[in-house]
C-alpha cells in the first residue's frame, strides 16, 4: 500500500512540473511590459515621495543609512 501511495505522490509530482515551460512574450504583449510603472524605478517623482515618507516615519534625517531613530537610542 506504501509502494503505490509512493508511486501516486510521484507520478503527481511530475505531472506538475511538466506543464511549466518559458514562453517569451508574444508582440501584444511587450507594449504592457514597456510602460513606466513596470520598471523597479519607473517613476522619480513616485520614488522621491515613497523615500519622503520613509524618512518622515523612522524618524531620521535622510532615511537610508542614518544610525538613530525616533527612540533616542544611537
Amino acid at each position: 500500500m506504501l509502494h503505490r501511495l509512493t508511486l501516486l505522490l510521484s507520478l503527481a509530482a511530475l505531472a506538475a512540473t511538466t506543464g511549466c515551460a518559458y514562453a517569451p512574450p508574444q508582440a501584444w504583449e511587450k507594449g504592457n511590459l514597456a510602460k513606466p510603472e513596470m520598471t523597479m524605478g519607473g517613476d522619480a517623482l513616485e520614488e522621491r515621495y515613497l523615500q519622503h515618507i520613509y524618512a518622515s516615519k523612522e524618524n531620521a534625517s535622510g532615511g537610508y543609512g542614518v544610525g538613530g531613530g525616533g527612540c533616542g537610542c544611537n
